[in-house]
């Protein structure tokens, strides 16, 4: 099953998501090789266009159960890195889903 897992950041956290990122990009890339990769990419802070500053992340994976999804996400480079504030995980059901995927 697809889940959607929305990780939001503490404020001023943008030096330990740039030390994490190249490992928080690798474990995406294994589900993108798996085929379990739908969708995945930062939420820049709508306040301040332009600046480096993200307020959270976006996944939409698949799972196969919400445990599975939980573990993952709390495992995540982000998670560990002190990043997320909150994550929020929830079951997703796909009505349209683009034809291509990238990161």
């Amino acid at each position: 099953m697809w889940y959607m897992i929305y990780g939001v950041d503490h404020a001023e956290t943008t030096e330990q998501r740039s030390l994490a990122r190249p490992a928080h990009l690798a474990r995406l890339q294994v589900l993108r090789d798996a085929g379990r990769l739908l969708l995945a990419g930062p939420l820049p802070d709508a306040t301040e266009p332009g600046t480096p500053r993200m307020v959270g992340s976006l996944i939409l994976a698949d799972f196969a159960s919400l445990d599975d999804a939980r573990a993952w996400a709390t495992d995540d480079p982000y998670a560990h890195a002190g990043v997320y504030r909150d994550i929020h995980i929830h079951p997703w059901k796909g009505v349209f889903m683009p034809e291509t995927q990238t990161i």
